[in-house]
């Protein structure tokens, strides 16, 4: 029985060849302890596993969460980035994958298992095009906007309606109580957006365009690649805004909307690992 698992930061999916499809919260994940973890919640007869894996940033996490998963199984495993699960669920083994959700990240992945990132620095110094990010950036907006003395536009009225405050300045002290959930917040961005917002609409396309940015790194880096594949709840739940990605993305790249979940590109990287 092969096993694939998305570890993310808010719930873990897991699916078998034999049909598991069980989705669980990622409470008490942790890189660290990442092997006992997964083993309390693995089904029995695994023979290949592969992992998606939150928080495992280097080769070196990797590794070591590998290493120990294999040890108790005794079965082929592979651990790779969540993010990194994004090419194989589309079908593909090398290209470009680009998350966007409540963090935002690009992956460079040549099909011979070196990958390279763009991005991913955290809501604090970058993430840009992500929902943190473009919650962030809105409510720069409106503030940059009352320090001009223009009246509220409409996305300052959704942005204090959705943190339940009664002024901009209020706004400015609720985000910095909990920045960690700034990424609830974005659907009052893009309802500003639909409503027609000069305002929503600049921060909206900015962060598109932020998004593209991160693929034409690796293009200015001179590396090969034909393939991006989009995926993360932002750009399969907002159509709108897939559509301002796709006008901005350069000629000659063929773009992927990736709606399989991505433990399908677990469950193929544990395929692969099948005897």
């Amino acid at each position: 029985m092969i096993v694939g698992v998305d570890v993310g930061g808010t719930k873990t999916h897991i699916r078998s060849s034999s049909g598991v499809d069980v989705v669980l919260p990622s409470s008490g994940w942790s890189v660290v302890d990442g092997a006992r973890w997964l083993l309390e919640r693995l089904p029995a007869g695994v023979t290949a596993l592969a992992v998606g894996a939150h928080g495992a940033e280097d080769r070196a996490q990797c590794q070591a969460l590998q290493e120990a998963l294999a040890a108790v199984l005794q079965v082929p495993v592979a651990v790779v980035n969540d993010g990194e699960l994004l090419l194989p669920a589309a079908g593909l083994r090398s290209g470009v994958a680009v998350v966007v959700g409540t963090g935002s990240i690009a992956l460079h992945d040549d099909g011979s298992g070196t990958v390279r990132r763009a991005g991913g620095w955290g809501w604090l110094l970058g993430d840009d095009g992500s929902a943190s990010a473009l919650v962030r950036e809105a409510a720069r907006a409106v503030l940059a906007a009352d320090d001009q003395g223009l009246p509220p536009s409409r996305l300052a009225e959704a942005l204090t309606e959705s943190f339940a405050v009664a002024t901009v300045l209020d706004l400015a002290y609720a985000l910095g109580l909990d920045p960690d959930t700034w990424g609830r917040h974005c659907s009052a961005v893009f309802a500003a957006y639909a409503a027609g917002c000069p305002l929503a609409a600049s921060v909206v396309r900015s962060g598109a365009s932020a998004l593209v940015s991160l693929v034409d790194v690796f293009i200015r880096r001179g590396l090969a690649f034909s393939d991006v594949v989009f995926g993360g709840g932002l750009v399969t739940g907002v159509p709108a805004y897939w559509a301002l990605i796709q006008d901005a993305t350069p000629t000659g790249v063929r773009l992927h909307l990736l709606t399989a979940p991505p433990v399908s590109g677990a469950l193929a990287l544990a395929a692969r690992l099948a005897p």
